[in-house]
């Protein structure tokens, strides 16, 4: 027996698929099932009930499996204690939202590339929904999303939090600044979906009695939300970092407005398991650049011009 096989039978048990466990480890279903067939006989106990299409644990494969938790768990504070940076390797799976490419994630990237040269990073850009299926599933080793989220299944630490702000193309003309709350609801408003912060306080605070909900168009495409602004369809509400090229460029304008936006927050997440120091490693870098991007932020320069 061992540390392969009760990294094998931990995730079987974790993600109650073999078809899971593989993907997650990189092999295929045959070998999983080979691997728990051996570590079972090597036993000598069933630690899996195969009567049913879900997978269960035996009597002596709960205690097993206690067992490889400790073993996962110990493995994952020697990495921490005693490797080195050269010894993080292999390919992590990164979900990230896509307000995260359009700040920091490149610069997140060559950072990686530098301080650990046998680490491969694979991309996969999609909604924030989306992304947390997938790190509970196995399909991603970890994410950048919009949280944290109090989940029992995930580790989630906050990364950073951006101002959000109300633009629109320059052409559109929305009434004297700082806008009205009456002003900002004649426009459809553009931002993300109905369970994020920015479409649940907007239509708290725009809903009124005689004229009802403002007309908003949601999207988790953060380029879809910014072109619809810049053709003239609407005011967008999108953090300002992630648009600054269309602002300095003159596509969007800032609006003014008389609504106070609180920040949008994002955080790293990842399932725990073998693989966990390299995950703290990493996180542990997004946060530093993540932090690092807001200190540069417009906003707080312009707060420590003030100070001075």
């Amino acid at each position: 027996m061992n540390f392969k096989s009760l990294e094998v039978f931990y995730w079987v048990v974790n993600l109650s698929s073999f078809n899971k466990a593989a993907v997650k480890l990189h092999t295929t279903q045959p070998a999983v099932s080979q691997r728990i067939a051996a570590l079972e006989a090597e036993l000598g106990v069933k630690a899996l009930d195969r009567s049913s299409r879900a997978i269960k644990l035996t009597t002596k494969g709960r205690v097993l499996y206690d067992y490889a938790e400790r073993f996962m768990a110990l493995h994952t504070e020697m990495m921490l204690k005693v490797a080195e940076e050269q010894a993080v390797s292999g390919v992590v799976r990164l979900g990230v939202a896509e307000t995260i490419v359009h700040t920091w994630l490149v610069e997140f990237l060559e950072q990686v590339q530098r301080k650990y040269p046998n680490l491969s990073i694979d991309i996969v850009v999609d909604i924030t929904p989306t992304l947390r299926d997938s790190l509970k599933s196995g399909e991603l080793d970890m994410a950048f999303l919009l949280g944290p989220q109090l989940d029992d299944e995930l580790v989630e630490t906050t990364l950073c939090s951006y101002e959000l702000n109300f633009l629109s193309s320059p052409s559109l003309k929305p009434g004297k600044e700082p806008l009205s709350n009456s002003d900002v609801a004649a426009h459809p408003l553009i931002t993300f979906p109905k369970r994020t912060y920015p479409y649940t306080y907007l239509r708290q605070e725009l809903t009124t009695p005689e004229h009802g909900a403002p007309r908003f168009f949601t999207n988790w495409s953060l380029s879809t939300i910014v072109r619809m602004a810049e053709d003239g369809f609407g005011i967008c509400v999108v953090p300002r970092l992630a648009v600054l090229k269309e602002v300095e460029q003159g596509r969007l304008k800032i609006r003014n407005t008389q609504l106070q936006l609180r920040d949008l927050t994002f955080a790293v997440a990842y399932a725990r398991g073998s693989d966990e120091p390299t995950k703290l490693a990493l996180a542990k870098l997004a946060g530093e650049i993540a932090q690092a991007s807001m200190a540069a932020s417009p906003r707080r320069r312009s707060m420590r011009r003030m100070a001075k």
